[in-house]
């Protein structure tokens, strides 16, 4: 079974493949560093609360989506 740090970061990955950006534009929209965000999408990294918020917000999702595991789709 996948941690939620690997099923949120996946997530994350997911959604902003979906927005065709890359990790350093969703980074600097997000305010958090380009490196960071690379580990949040490998499940490397714990994010606080406040950056799950910027990310969400950078994304344009609600929080709610970004938790929004069993729409993960298989090979992404």
């Amino acid at each position: 079974m996948k941690t939620i740090r690997k099923k949120f970061g996946k997530r994350v990955r997911e959604l902003r493949r979906a927005k065709s950006l890359s990790q350093e534009e969703l980074a600097f929209r997000a305010g958090v560093h380009r490196t960071y965000l690379g580990g949040i999408e490998r499940g490397e990294r714990n994010p606080a609360l406040e950056n799950i918020e910027a990310i969400a917000k950078a994304l344009g999702v609600s929080l709610s989506d970004l938790f929004q595991f069993d729409k993960i789709q298989p090979n992404n």
